[in-house]
Protein backbone atom coordinates (compact mmCIF):
# COMPACT_ATOMS: atom_id res chain seq x y z
CA UNK A 1 0.00 0.00 0.00
CA UNK A 2 2.93 2.73 -1.16
CA UNK A 3 0.41 5.48 -1.17
CA UNK A 4 -0.82 4.72 2.35
CA UNK A 5 2.61 3.89 3.89
CA UNK A 6 5.29 6.33 2.17
CA UNK A 7 6.36 9.15 3.02
CA UNK A 8 5.41 12.32 0.36
CA UNK A 9 8.96 11.96 -1.48
CA UNK A 10 8.47 8.40 -2.54
CA UNK A 11 5.23 9.22 -3.74
CA UNK A 12 6.47 11.92 -5.94
CA UNK A 13 9.01 9.48 -7.09
CA UNK A 14 6.40 6.61 -8.04
CA UNK A 15 4.05 8.70 -9.86
CA UNK A 16 6.80 10.56 -12.24
CA UNK A 17 8.49 6.77 -12.42
CA UNK A 18 5.81 5.43 -13.83
CA UNK A 19 4.42 8.81 -15.79
CA UNK A 20 7.93 8.44 -17.66
CA UNK A 21 7.21 4.92 -18.14
CA UNK A 22 3.88 4.71 -19.20
CA UNK A 23 3.93 2.83 -22.56
CA UNK A 24 0.78 1.89 -25.12
CA UNK A 25 0.61 -1.80 -25.28
CA UNK A 26 0.20 -2.12 -29.17
CA UNK A 27 3.32 0.05 -30.23
CA UNK A 28 4.81 0.10 -26.85
CA UNK A 29 5.74 4.02 -26.59
CA UNK A 30 8.26 5.03 -24.16
CA UNK A 31 9.10 8.68 -23.69
CA UNK A 32 13.01 8.69 -23.27
CA UNK A 33 13.00 12.59 -22.02
CA UNK A 34 10.55 11.98 -18.64
CA UNK A 35 7.74 13.92 -18.38
CA UNK A 36 6.88 16.24 -14.77
CA UNK A 37 3.65 14.74 -13.71
CA UNK A 38 1.98 18.36 -13.20
CA UNK A 39 2.51 19.27 -16.79
CA UNK A 40 1.94 15.47 -18.55
CA UNK A 41 -0.94 14.89 -20.17
CA UNK A 42 -3.27 12.64 -18.49
CA UNK A 43 -3.43 10.13 -21.32
CA UNK A 44 0.25 9.07 -20.46
CA UNK A 45 -1.03 7.72 -17.40
CA UNK A 46 -4.28 5.41 -18.61
CA UNK A 47 -2.27 2.71 -20.32
CA UNK A 48 -0.58 2.36 -17.17
CA UNK A 49 -3.49 2.15 -14.96
CA UNK A 50 -5.30 -0.57 -17.18
CA UNK A 51 -2.59 -2.54 -17.99
CA UNK A 52 -1.44 -2.94 -14.47
CA UNK A 53 -5.32 -3.62 -13.56
CA UNK A 54 -5.06 -6.42 -16.63
CA UNK A 55 -2.48 -7.88 -15.15
CA UNK A 56 -3.19 -8.11 -11.53
CA UNK A 57 -7.20 -9.21 -12.49
CA UNK A 58 -5.29 -12.00 -15.09
CA UNK A 59 -2.58 -12.86 -11.99
CA UNK A 60 -5.25 -14.09 -9.16
CA UNK A 61 -8.06 -15.03 -11.63
CA UNK A 62 -5.71 -17.47 -13.56
CA UNK A 63 -3.79 -18.00 -10.50
CA UNK A 64 -4.69 -19.10 -7.00
CA UNK A 65 -8.38 -18.53 -7.31
CA UNK A 66 -8.35 -20.89 -10.10
CA UNK A 67 -7.09 -23.44 -7.53
CA UNK A 68 -9.53 -22.62 -4.86
CA UNK A 69 -12.29 -22.58 -7.46
CA UNK A 70 -10.65 -25.63 -9.53
CA UNK A 71 -10.83 -24.43 -12.69
CA UNK A 72 -6.82 -25.73 -12.66
CA UNK A 73 -4.19 -27.44 -10.11
CA UNK A 74 -0.75 -27.56 -9.67
CA UNK A 75 1.53 -29.87 -9.55
CA UNK A 76 4.59 -28.52 -8.32
CA UNK A 77 5.20 -26.07 -5.14
CA UNK A 78 1.16 -26.19 -4.93
CA UNK A 79 0.30 -25.75 -1.16
CA UNK A 80 -1.15 -22.29 -1.60
CA UNK A 81 -2.54 -23.06 -4.93
CA UNK A 82 -4.48 -26.01 -4.51
CA UNK A 83 -4.46 -26.81 -0.69
CA UNK A 84 -5.47 -22.63 0.65
CA UNK A 85 -2.09 -23.28 3.07
CA UNK A 86 -1.85 -19.66 3.71
CA UNK A 87 -1.36 -17.08 6.63
CA UNK A 88 -0.93 -13.50 7.51
CA UNK A 89 2.12 -13.18 4.85
CA UNK A 90 0.77 -14.78 1.68
CA UNK A 91 -0.95 -11.84 0.25
CA UNK A 92 -0.69 -7.90 0.08
CA UNK A 93 -3.09 -4.93 -1.15
CA UNK A 94 0.21 -3.16 -2.17
CA UNK A 95 -0.52 -3.56 -5.50
CA UNK A 96 -3.97 -2.77 -5.86
CA UNK A 97 -3.03 0.57 -3.63
CA UNK A 98 -0.18 1.46 -6.70
CA UNK A 99 -2.84 1.16 -9.19
CA UNK A 100 -5.08 3.47 -7.18
CA UNK A 101 -2.55 6.06 -6.16
CA UNK A 102 -2.16 6.50 -10.12
CA UNK A 103 -5.53 6.42 -11.33
CA UNK A 104 -6.25 9.59 -8.47
CA UNK A 105 -3.35 11.11 -10.39
CA UNK A 106 -5.09 11.11 -13.25
CA UNK A 107 -8.37 11.55 -11.99
CA UNK A 108 -7.71 14.56 -10.35
CA UNK A 109 -6.24 15.63 -13.51
CA UNK A 110 -9.22 14.95 -15.14
CA UNK A 111 -11.66 17.53 -13.10
CA UNK A 112 -9.16 19.80 -13.20
CA UNK A 113 -9.11 20.44 -16.65
CA UNK A 114 -13.11 19.36 -17.06
CA UNK A 115 -12.33 16.08 -18.59
CA UNK A 116 -15.67 14.05 -18.59
CA UNK A 117 -14.48 11.02 -20.40
CA UNK A 118 -11.12 10.93 -18.22
CA UNK A 119 -13.06 11.52 -15.40
CA UNK A 120 -15.58 8.50 -16.25
CA UNK A 121 -13.01 6.27 -17.06
CA UNK A 122 -11.03 6.96 -13.54
CA UNK A 123 -14.26 7.03 -11.47
CA UNK A 124 -14.66 3.20 -13.58
CA UNK A 125 -11.49 2.28 -13.00
CA UNK A 126 -11.51 3.30 -9.39
CA UNK A 127 -15.00 1.15 -9.08
CA UNK A 128 -12.67 -1.67 -9.84
CA UNK A 129 -9.90 -1.83 -7.79
CA UNK A 130 -11.57 -0.58 -4.61
CA UNK A 131 -14.18 -3.60 -5.49
CA UNK A 132 -11.49 -6.23 -6.09
CA UNK A 133 -10.18 -5.12 -2.97
CA UNK A 134 -13.24 -5.35 -0.73
CA UNK A 135 -13.92 -8.47 -2.03
CA UNK A 136 -11.40 -10.15 -0.66
CA UNK A 137 -10.03 -8.82 1.99
CA UNK A 138 -13.46 -6.83 3.86
CA UNK A 139 -13.03 -3.47 5.23
CA UNK A 140 -10.17 -1.77 3.94
CA UNK A 141 -9.11 2.47 3.68
CA UNK A 142 -11.28 3.99 1.10
CA UNK A 143 -12.69 7.42 2.02
CA UNK A 144 -9.11 8.65 3.65
CA UNK A 145 -7.24 6.64 1.28
CA UNK A 146 -5.05 7.86 -0.91
CA UNK A 147 -3.95 11.15 1.01
CA UNK A 148 -0.47 10.41 1.83
CA UNK A 149 0.61 13.61 -0.07
CA UNK A 150 -1.39 15.73 2.24
CA UNK A 151 1.10 14.90 5.43
CA UNK A 152 1.77 11.96 8.15
CA UNK A 153 -1.78 12.45 9.41
CA UNK A 154 -2.53 10.77 6.54
CA UNK A 155 -0.54 7.96 6.77
CA UNK A 156 -2.62 5.95 8.86
CA UNK A 157 -6.16 6.00 6.98
CA UNK A 158 -9.14 4.04 8.88
CA UNK A 159 -10.72 1.05 7.43
CA UNK A 160 -14.18 2.04 6.08
CA UNK A 161 -17.18 -0.70 6.57
CA UNK A 162 -17.40 -3.14 4.03
CA UNK A 163 -21.21 -1.74 3.15
CA UNK A 164 -20.13 1.75 2.46
CA UNK A 165 -17.25 0.67 0.41
CA UNK A 166 -19.82 -1.36 -2.15
CA UNK A 167 -22.34 1.65 -1.63
CA UNK A 168 -19.72 4.10 -3.10
CA UNK A 169 -18.58 1.80 -5.71
CA UNK A 170 -21.75 2.04 -7.12
CA UNK A 171 -22.14 5.60 -6.25
CA UNK A 172 -18.99 6.18 -8.17
CA UNK A 173 -20.58 3.99 -11.09
CA UNK A 174 -23.77 6.08 -11.23
CA UNK A 175 -21.61 9.12 -12.00
CA UNK A 176 -19.84 7.62 -14.45
CA UNK A 177 -22.68 6.48 -16.23
CA UNK A 178 -23.97 10.58 -16.80
CA UNK A 179 -20.55 11.53 -17.37
CA UNK A 180 -20.12 8.75 -20.60
CA UNK A 181 -24.23 9.75 -21.70
CA UNK A 182 -23.52 12.35 -24.38
CA UNK A 183 -22.49 11.91 -27.91
CA UNK A 184 -18.77 10.93 -28.63
CA UNK A 185 -18.19 14.58 -30.06
CA UNK A 186 -18.87 16.80 -26.71
CA UNK A 187 -15.79 14.81 -25.32
CA UNK A 188 -11.97 16.46 -25.15
CA UNK A 189 -8.71 15.13 -25.47
CA UNK A 190 -9.54 11.48 -26.19
CA UNK A 191 -6.59 9.75 -27.69
CA UNK A 192 -7.73 6.38 -28.75
CA UNK A 193 -3.94 4.45 -28.69
CA UNK A 194 -3.28 5.31 -25.11
CA UNK A 195 -6.79 3.83 -24.23
CA UNK A 196 -5.94 -0.18 -24.75
CA UNK A 197 -9.26 -1.56 -23.46
CA UNK A 198 -12.07 0.57 -25.74
CA UNK A 199 -9.97 2.45 -28.00
CA UNK A 200 -11.99 5.54 -26.90
CA UNK A 201 -14.88 4.44 -27.74
CA UNK A 202 -17.44 6.30 -25.22
CA UNK A 203 -20.62 4.34 -25.61
CA UNK A 204 -18.43 1.02 -24.25
CA UNK A 205 -17.21 2.86 -21.48
CA UNK A 206 -20.62 3.69 -20.79
CA UNK A 207 -21.85 0.13 -20.78
CA UNK A 208 -18.41 -1.00 -19.00
CA UNK A 209 -19.97 1.32 -16.18
CA UNK A 210 -23.25 -0.21 -16.10
CA UNK A 211 -22.53 -3.68 -16.23
CA UNK A 212 -20.18 -3.65 -13.32
CA UNK A 213 -22.70 -1.32 -11.46
CA UNK A 214 -24.75 -4.96 -12.03
CA UNK A 215 -22.29 -7.11 -10.39
CA UNK A 216 -21.47 -5.28 -7.49
CA UNK A 217 -25.67 -4.86 -7.23
CA UNK A 218 -25.88 -8.42 -7.31
CA UNK A 219 -22.87 -8.68 -4.90
CA UNK A 220 -25.30 -7.46 -2.35
CA UNK A 221 -28.13 -10.01 -3.66
CA UNK A 222 -27.84 -12.08 -0.20
CA UNK A 223 -26.75 -9.43 2.36
CA UNK A 224 -29.11 -6.50 1.02
CA UNK A 225 -31.51 -8.15 -1.25
CA UNK A 226 -34.14 -5.38 -1.20
CA UNK A 227 -30.93 -2.89 -2.25
CA UNK A 228 -29.79 -5.06 -4.97
CA UNK A 229 -33.21 -5.58 -6.50
CA UNK A 230 -34.03 -1.61 -6.99
CA UNK A 231 -30.55 -1.35 -8.31
CA UNK A 232 -30.65 -4.01 -10.79
CA UNK A 233 -34.50 -3.08 -11.34
CA UNK A 234 -33.34 0.52 -12.13
CA UNK A 235 -30.12 -0.47 -14.94
CA UNK A 236 -32.25 -3.55 -16.54
CA UNK A 237 -34.85 -1.45 -16.93
CA UNK A 238 -33.90 1.31 -18.54
CA UNK A 239 -31.30 -0.14 -21.37
CA UNK A 240 -31.45 3.75 -22.70
CA UNK A 241 -29.97 5.56 -20.08
CA UNK A 242 -28.79 2.24 -18.32
CA UNK A 243 -26.75 0.10 -21.22
CA UNK A 244 -25.23 -2.45 -20.89
CA UNK A 245 -22.06 -5.20 -22.24
CA UNK A 246 -24.99 -7.58 -23.75
CA UNK A 247 -22.45 -8.79 -26.43
CA UNK A 248 -18.92 -10.28 -26.34
CA UNK A 249 -17.70 -7.80 -29.67
CA UNK A 250 -18.01 -4.94 -26.08
CA UNK A 251 -16.25 -7.41 -23.95
CA UNK A 252 -13.44 -5.37 -21.29
CA UNK A 253 -10.77 -7.09 -22.34
CA UNK A 254 -6.86 -6.01 -22.46
CA UNK A 255 -4.30 -7.83 -25.19
CA UNK A 256 -1.05 -9.08 -24.22
CA UNK A 257 1.86 -7.37 -26.69
CA UNK A 258 4.41 -10.63 -26.24
CA UNK A 259 7.06 -8.38 -27.37
CA UNK A 260 9.06 -8.08 -24.06
CA UNK A 261 9.04 -9.97 -20.93
CA UNK A 262 7.15 -7.46 -18.88
CA UNK A 263 4.19 -7.66 -21.99
CA UNK A 264 3.72 -10.80 -21.96
CA UNK A 265 1.48 -13.66 -20.69
CA UNK A 266 3.14 -14.46 -17.68
CA UNK A 267 3.04 -18.32 -18.80
CA UNK A 268 4.62 -18.13 -21.76
CA UNK A 269 7.52 -20.31 -21.94
CA UNK A 270 9.84 -18.19 -24.49
CA UNK A 271 10.82 -16.15 -21.30
CA UNK A 272 10.53 -18.87 -18.99
CA UNK A 273 12.40 -21.74 -20.10
CA UNK A 274 12.74 -24.07 -16.79
CA UNK A 275 11.52 -27.03 -16.95
CA UNK A 276 9.37 -26.59 -13.74
CA UNK A 277 8.39 -22.94 -14.63
CA UNK A 278 4.70 -21.59 -14.40
CA UNK A 279 3.11 -23.03 -17.41
CA UNK A 280 4.44 -26.99 -16.04
CA UNK A 281 3.03 -26.30 -13.30
CA UNK A 282 -0.11 -25.78 -14.03
CA UNK A 283 -2.77 -28.64 -15.00
CA UNK A 284 -6.77 -29.00 -15.73
CA UNK A 285 -8.64 -29.06 -12.55
CA UNK A 286 -10.55 -32.79 -11.95
CA UNK A 287 -13.93 -30.42 -11.37
CA UNK A 288 -14.23 -28.68 -13.90
CA UNK A 289 -13.20 -31.01 -16.92
CA UNK A 290 -15.28 -33.63 -15.32
CA UNK A 291 -18.53 -31.07 -15.52
CA UNK A 292 -17.29 -30.15 -19.36
CA UNK A 293 -16.47 -33.61 -20.21
CA UNK A 294 -19.72 -34.14 -19.18
CA UNK A 295 -21.87 -31.42 -21.89
CA UNK A 296 -19.54 -31.86 -24.73
CA UNK A 297 -18.32 -28.32 -24.29
CA UNK A 298 -16.20 -27.41 -27.00
CA UNK A 299 -14.30 -24.57 -24.95
CA UNK A 300 -12.54 -27.25 -23.10
CA UNK A 301 -10.31 -27.71 -26.10
CA UNK A 302 -9.42 -24.09 -26.38
CA UNK A 303 -8.04 -24.56 -22.96
CA UNK A 304 -6.78 -27.70 -22.36
CA UNK A 305 -4.52 -30.01 -24.49
CA UNK A 306 -5.52 -33.59 -24.89
CA UNK A 307 -3.63 -36.02 -22.88
CA UNK A 308 -0.51 -36.73 -24.40
CA UNK A 309 -0.59 -41.17 -23.74
CA UNK A 310 -4.22 -42.11 -22.96
CA UNK A 311 -4.38 -44.79 -20.38
CA UNK A 312 -6.49 -48.15 -21.42
CA UNK A 313 -7.44 -50.93 -18.75
CA UNK A 314 -6.73 -54.55 -20.19
CA UNK A 315 -7.73 -57.42 -18.63
CA UNK A 316 -4.26 -59.94 -17.11
CA UNK A 317 -1.79 -58.98 -14.33
CA UNK A 318 1.21 -57.12 -14.24
CA UNK A 319 0.61 -55.15 -17.34
CA UNK A 320 2.13 -52.11 -17.57
CA UNK A 321 2.95 -51.19 -21.19
CA UNK A 322 3.48 -48.87 -24.01
CA UNK A 323 1.18 -50.77 -27.61
CA UNK A 324 1.69 -49.74 -30.87
CA UNK A 325 -0.85 -47.00 -30.46
CA UNK A 326 1.21 -45.05 -28.08
CA UNK A 327 -1.65 -45.91 -25.71
CA UNK A 328 -0.31 -47.40 -21.91
CA UNK A 329 -2.06 -49.94 -21.05
CA UNK A 330 -2.42 -50.54 -17.31
CA UNK A 331 -4.24 -54.35 -15.98
CA UNK A 332 -6.23 -53.75 -12.94
CA UNK A 333 -3.91 -55.02 -10.22
CA UNK A 334 -1.79 -52.00 -11.29
CA UNK A 335 -4.58 -49.37 -11.25
CA UNK A 336 -5.75 -51.19 -7.61
CA UNK A 337 -2.64 -50.51 -6.07
CA UNK A 338 -2.20 -47.16 -7.38
CA UNK A 339 -5.50 -46.55 -5.97
CA UNK A 340 -4.77 -47.36 -2.96
CA UNK A 341 -3.32 -43.59 -2.66
CA UNK A 342 -6.70 -42.18 -3.09
CA UNK A 343 -6.92 -40.44 -6.51
CA UNK A 344 -8.73 -42.33 -8.81
CA UNK A 345 -7.21 -43.53 -12.10
CA UNK A 346 -9.10 -41.32 -15.47
CA UNK A 347 -9.36 -43.45 -18.06
CA UNK A 348 -10.49 -41.09 -20.90
CA UNK A 349 -8.83 -40.55 -23.77
CA UNK A 350 -8.87 -36.84 -24.60
CA UNK A 351 -9.15 -34.58 -21.30
CA UNK A 352 -8.65 -35.63 -17.89
CA UNK A 353 -8.26 -33.24 -14.78
CA UNK A 354 -6.19 -33.64 -11.99
CA UNK A 355 -6.94 -34.86 -8.01
CA UNK A 356 -8.81 -31.79 -6.07
CA UNK A 357 -6.34 -30.96 -2.88
CA UNK A 358 -4.35 -34.11 -3.07
CA UNK A 359 -0.74 -34.68 -1.16
CA UNK A 360 0.58 -36.85 -4.27
CA UNK A 361 -0.74 -34.71 -7.16
CA UNK A 362 2.50 -34.68 -9.32
CA UNK A 363 1.96 -38.52 -9.59
CA UNK A 364 -2.07 -38.30 -10.61
CA UNK A 365 -2.86 -41.14 -12.84
CA UNK A 366 0.01 -43.26 -12.55
CA UNK A 367 2.65 -40.75 -13.43
CA UNK A 368 5.27 -42.89 -10.90
CA UNK A 369 7.79 -42.54 -13.52
CA UNK A 370 7.80 -38.45 -13.93
CA UNK A 371 6.84 -37.90 -10.47
CA UNK A 372 9.12 -34.23 -10.10
CA UNK A 373 7.14 -31.10 -9.14
CA UNK A 374 5.91 -29.42 -11.79
CA UNK A 375 6.91 -31.51 -14.67
CA UNK A 376 5.49 -32.93 -17.48
CA UNK A 377 2.15 -35.47 -17.04
CA UNK A 378 1.53 -37.01 -20.01
CA UNK A 379 -1.38 -38.41 -18.39
CA UNK A 380 -3.33 -35.05 -17.27
CA UNK A 381 -4.27 -32.55 -19.11
CA UNK A 382 -1.97 -29.55 -19.63
CA UNK A 383 -2.94 -26.20 -21.00
CA UNK A 384 -3.55 -25.16 -24.24
CA UNK A 385 -0.47 -25.08 -26.25
CA UNK A 386 -1.55 -21.09 -26.86
CA UNK A 387 -0.67 -20.33 -23.04
CA UNK A 388 3.34 -21.34 -23.68
CA UNK A 389 3.26 -18.17 -26.37
CA UNK A 390 3.67 -14.31 -25.21
CA UNK A 391 0.67 -13.64 -26.81
CA UNK A 392 -2.55 -15.06 -28.55
CA UNK A 393 -5.41 -13.67 -29.53
CA UNK A 394 -7.84 -15.72 -27.01
CA UNK A 395 -5.16 -15.28 -24.50
CA UNK A 396 -6.23 -11.61 -22.61
CA UNK A 397 -6.87 -9.84 -19.95
CA UNK A 398 -10.54 -10.47 -19.18
CA UNK A 399 -12.25 -7.66 -17.12
CA UNK A 400 -15.55 -8.51 -17.65
CA UNK A 401 -17.67 -10.02 -20.34
CA UNK A 402 -21.02 -10.17 -21.83
CA UNK A 403 -21.72 -13.46 -20.61
CA UNK A 404 -21.23 -12.58 -16.84
CA UNK A 405 -23.83 -9.63 -17.54
CA UNK A 406 -26.63 -11.85 -19.34
CA UNK A 407 -26.18 -14.30 -16.45
CA UNK A 408 -26.18 -11.75 -14.20
CA UNK A 409 -29.71 -10.67 -15.86
CA UNK A 410 -30.92 -14.81 -15.80
CA UNK A 411 -30.47 -15.00 -11.90
CA UNK A 412 -31.88 -11.30 -11.72
CA UNK A 413 -35.22 -12.70 -13.55
CA UNK A 414 -34.91 -16.15 -12.04
CA UNK A 415 -35.37 -14.10 -8.68
CA UNK A 416 -38.04 -12.06 -10.15
CA UNK A 417 -36.50 -9.25 -10.07
CA UNK A 418 -36.27 -8.16 -13.63
CA UNK A 419 -39.03 -9.25 -16.64
CA UNK A 420 -38.03 -11.67 -19.03
CA UNK A 421 -37.36 -15.22 -19.39
CA UNK A 422 -34.07 -16.31 -16.87
CA UNK A 423 -34.19 -19.35 -20.08
CA UNK A 424 -33.15 -16.70 -22.42
CA UNK A 425 -30.70 -14.77 -20.72
CA UNK A 426 -29.13 -18.05 -19.99
CA UNK A 427 -28.77 -18.58 -23.09
CA UNK A 428 -27.93 -15.30 -23.77
CA UNK A 429 -25.14 -15.92 -22.04
CA UNK A 430 -23.67 -19.10 -22.53
CA UNK A 431 -23.91 -18.06 -26.55
CA UNK A 432 -21.22 -14.66 -25.96
CA UNK A 433 -19.19 -16.86 -23.88
CA UNK A 434 -18.73 -19.58 -27.00
CA UNK A 435 -18.65 -16.12 -29.14
CA UNK A 436 -15.63 -14.75 -26.87
CA UNK A 437 -14.09 -17.77 -27.10
CA UNK A 438 -14.16 -19.00 -30.97
CA UNK A 439 -16.78 -21.41 -30.82
CA UNK A 440 -20.03 -20.00 -31.27
CA UNK A 441 -21.16 -22.33 -33.95
CA UNK A 442 -21.53 -24.88 -31.71
CA UNK A 443 -23.67 -23.21 -29.05
CA UNK A 444 -26.85 -24.58 -30.43
CA UNK A 445 -25.67 -28.30 -30.12
CA UNK A 446 -24.36 -27.67 -26.51
CA UNK A 447 -26.67 -25.58 -25.22
CA UNK A 448 -29.27 -28.85 -25.54
CA UNK A 449 -26.70 -30.97 -23.30
CA UNK A 450 -26.59 -28.15 -20.81
CA UNK A 451 -30.19 -26.43 -20.91
CA UNK A 452 -31.53 -23.97 -18.11
CA UNK A 453 -32.71 -25.55 -15.08
CA UNK A 454 -32.68 -22.72 -12.39
CA UNK A 455 -30.28 -21.05 -10.20
CA UNK A 456 -27.38 -23.72 -10.05
CA UNK A 457 -26.88 -23.84 -14.26
CA UNK A 458 -26.80 -19.76 -13.60
CA UNK A 459 -24.10 -19.96 -11.12
CA UNK A 460 -22.80 -23.66 -12.89
CA UNK A 461 -22.13 -21.56 -16.49
CA UNK A 462 -21.35 -18.63 -14.50
CA UNK A 463 -17.94 -20.98 -12.87
CA UNK A 464 -17.55 -22.42 -16.37
CA UNK A 465 -17.34 -18.59 -18.29
CA UNK A 466 -14.83 -17.22 -15.76
CA UNK A 467 -11.94 -19.02 -16.72
CA UNK A 468 -9.18 -17.04 -16.03
CA UNK A 469 -11.40 -14.73 -13.73
CA UNK A 470 -11.80 -17.50 -10.88
CA UNK A 471 -12.14 -14.68 -8.36
CA UNK A 472 -15.37 -13.49 -9.74
CA UNK A 473 -16.79 -17.74 -9.58
CA UNK A 474 -15.32 -17.18 -5.99
CA UNK A 475 -17.13 -14.14 -5.20
CA UNK A 476 -20.12 -16.09 -6.61
CA UNK A 477 -19.59 -19.00 -4.80
CA UNK A 478 -19.35 -17.42 -1.55
CA UNK A 479 -22.67 -15.92 -1.87
CA UNK A 480 -24.59 -19.31 -3.20
CA UNK A 481 -22.74 -22.03 -2.25
CA UNK A 482 -23.01 -22.81 -5.92
CA UNK A 483 -21.31 -25.03 -7.72
CA UNK A 484 -21.41 -27.12 -4.54
CA UNK A 485 -17.48 -27.80 -4.58
CA UNK A 486 -15.40 -30.18 -1.78
CA UNK A 487 -12.61 -29.57 -0.42
CA UNK A 488 -9.40 -32.92 -0.74
CA UNK A 489 -7.61 -34.44 1.89
CA UNK A 490 -4.09 -32.31 1.66
CA UNK A 491 -6.60 -28.61 2.05
CA UNK A 492 -5.75 -26.63 5.12
CA UNK A 493 -9.26 -27.11 6.09
CA UNK A 494 -11.91 -28.89 5.25
CA UNK A 495 -14.36 -26.10 3.81
CA UNK A 496 -13.38 -23.59 1.23
CA UNK A 497 -11.74 -20.56 2.74
CA UNK A 498 -13.67 -16.80 2.07
CA UNK A 499 -10.71 -14.16 2.61
CA UNK A 500 -7.65 -13.66 2.04
CA UNK A 501 -5.69 -12.61 5.49
CA UNK A 502 -4.84 -8.85 6.33
CA UNK A 503 -1.32 -8.94 5.66
CA UNK A 504 0.89 -8.72 9.29
CA UNK A 505 4.23 -5.90 7.44
CA UNK A 506 2.41 -4.30 4.86
CA UNK A 507 -1.49 -3.74 6.63
CA UNK A 508 -1.41 -4.31 10.28
CA UNK A 509 2.13 -3.15 11.33
CA UNK A 510 1.56 -0.19 9.76
CA UNK A 511 -2.01 0.88 10.23
CA UNK A 512 -2.24 -1.21 13.77
CA UNK A 513 -5.19 0.29 15.34
CA UNK A 514 -7.76 0.47 12.62
CA UNK A 515 -6.35 -2.86 11.07
CA UNK A 516 -7.24 -4.60 14.97
CA UNK A 517 -10.05 -2.55 14.48
CA UNK A 518 -11.21 -4.08 11.51
CA UNK A 519 -10.31 -7.46 11.98
CA UNK A 520 -12.80 -7.45 15.52
CA UNK A 521 -15.55 -7.17 13.35
CA UNK A 522 -14.87 -10.29 11.39
CA UNK A 523 -16.72 -13.01 12.50
CA UNK A 524 -14.74 -16.62 13.74
CA UNK A 525 -16.41 -20.00 12.31
CA UNK A 526 -15.47 -23.15 13.23
CA UNK A 527 -13.31 -23.18 10.54
CA UNK A 528 -10.96 -21.18 11.98
CA UNK A 529 -8.03 -23.87 12.91
CA UNK A 530 -4.76 -22.88 14.11
CA UNK A 531 -5.29 -19.03 13.35
CA UNK A 532 -4.46 -16.70 16.57
CA UNK A 533 -7.17 -14.48 15.98
CA UNK A 534 -9.98 -13.30 13.94
CA UNK A 535 -8.18 -12.52 10.88
CA UNK A 536 -8.59 -16.05 9.02
CA UNK A 537 -9.63 -17.10 5.75
CA UNK A 538 -12.33 -18.79 7.37
CA UNK A 539 -13.51 -15.58 9.40
CA UNK A 540 -16.81 -14.18 7.47
CA UNK A 541 -16.44 -10.21 6.62
CA UNK A 542 -19.66 -8.38 6.75
CA UNK A 543 -20.78 -9.29 3.00
CA UNK A 544 -21.35 -12.89 4.46
CA UNK A 545 -22.25 -12.36 8.20
CA UNK A 546 -26.03 -13.49 9.06
CA UNK A 547 -26.47 -15.36 5.06
CA UNK A 548 -25.17 -19.02 6.16
CA UNK A 549 -23.30 -18.91 2.95
CA UNK A 550 -21.72 -20.21 2.07
CA UNK A 551 -21.04 -22.62 4.82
Amino acid sequence: MHKLKNSFTIFLTLVLGLVVSCKDLDELNINPNGVDPAIADLNYLLPTIQTNLGQTVYDIGFGTFSGIMQHTQQTGWFRGYNNYDWNTLSHSWNGYYTILMNNDEYFKKAVKQDYKFHEGVARIMRAYVFGLITDIWGDAPYKEALKAEQGSNHFMPAFDPQREIYHGILADLDTANTLLSESAGKYRNIVPKQDVIYRGDVSKWRKFANSLALRYYMRLQAKEPAFAEEGIKKIAGDPVKHPLIRSADDDANISFPGTSLDTSNPLNTVYDLKPDGAYMRVKMGKTLVDVMRKQDDPRLGIWADKIQIPLILVSGTEIDRINDKGEREVSQDKVTAFEANGMKVDFDSEFVGVTISHPLVQIFNMNNANAAQGTVNPHASHLNGRYKKTSDPLVLMRLISAAEVNLILAEAAFRGWIAGNPADYYADGVRESFKAWGVEKEWGTYIENAPYDGLESIIEQKWIAHWTTAHEAWFDWRRTGLPALKTGPAAARPVLPVRWYYHTTDEIEKNRANAEAAIAKLEATPYQGTDQTKNSAWSKMWLLQGTDKPW
